[in-house]
């Protein structure tokens, strides 16, 4: 099956970023790369992806979020 939207793609390969609120997003390697988002690894299958993910992403509310 072919994907026509590169993020729903079982298959593919993809960066981890950060923005600079230590939010974190799954980016395809073959798209360009956002702006105010680093690279924080190299694309890898998803699974590889979402064992990383768990293993450095402790908080999901953004660094700036104030309670």
């Amino acid at each position: 099956m072919e994907y026509t939207n590169p993020f729903d793609n079982p298959q593919g390969r993809f960066y981890i970023l950060q923005n600079a609120q230590q939010q974190y997003s799954l980016w395809p390697e073959q798209c360009a790369l956002p702006a105010g988002w680093q690279v924080m690894c190299e694309p890898q299958p998803t699974a590889q992806c979402n064992a990383w993910l768990e293993a450095h992403w402790h908080a999901l509310t953004p660094s700036n979020y104030a309670q």
